[in-house]
């Protein structure tokens, strides 16, 4: 998953299965806490996220960490970089995948359809990075979150009476790290919304949106 512009935020993963029963393989499952894999490690399979949530991280040369992307149901990871993994990929929750040979998305042989819908997920994955990354270069601090917080909404938020709801499995540091900003940053700026009544704060990994259309303006423009 990442954050586009408001204009832009639709669900564009779906959460239905790639290929027919007879194309795939056993499902994987991960617990909380281990990796799917690392960096540099040659890429033999792709992975649908089907439940849970990743963390896609890349070390930066002078030790920083970047967090590219978070894994969601319907998202697709593992894509190859000269043959390689370009990240580490960590579970933030239990996850289960399904898993697909790289072979299906670099050649036509076997399941026609599967080789589509992997080529055109690599698309798609391509077309939403270089938004996240034009995001991350025009917007404010609080613009940022604004859309991240918007983008979760439509993903996965649940209703909860006049209000949405989102669960956060990621810590304020994974938030910063992949939204280019400090922890401290984030948090001041959760404060913020929270003091403005657009958010409230259930608990550290639970967000209520009590105004959505204030959220959505603050994304867009920075105003509410």
């Amino acid at each position: 998953m990442y954050v586009t512009f408001p204009s832009e935020i639709a669900v564009k993963a779906s959460t239905a299965p790639l290929a027919s029963a007879s194309s795939k393989t056993a499902e994987a499952r991960l617990k909380r806490g281990a990796y799917l894999y690392f960096e540099g490690d040659e890429v033999e399979w792709l992975y649908q996220v089907t439940s849970g949530v990743l963390r896609l991280t890349k070390l930066l040369a002078d030790g920083r960490r970047q967090v590219i992307a978070f894994g969601y149901p319907g998202d697709i990871v593992g894509f190859p970089a000269n043959d390689l993994h370009h990240t580490d990929c960590e579970a933030l929750t239990e996850v289960r995948l399904q898993p697909f040979r790289r072979s299906h998305l670099e050649s036509g042989d076997g399941d026609p359809a599967l080789h589509c819908a992997l080529l055109k997920a690599a698309l798609r994955e391509i077309s939403a990075m270089q938004d996240h990354f034009m995001m991350l270069g025009r917007k404010s601090a609080t613009e940022k979150l604004a859309s991240f917080l918007c983008v979760l909404s439509e993903r996965v938020g649940e209703d909860l009476g006049a209000y949405r709801q989102i669960n956060l499995p990621m810590s304020r540091a994974d938030i910063a790290d992949f939204l280019g900003l400090t922890t401290e940053t984030v948090s001041r700026t959760f404060t913020q919304l929270r003091k403005s009544k657009i958010i409230a704060i259930d608990n550290i990994h639970t967000i209520i949106i009590q105004r959505p259309t204030a959220l959505m303006s603050l994304a867009e423009d920075g105003t509410d």
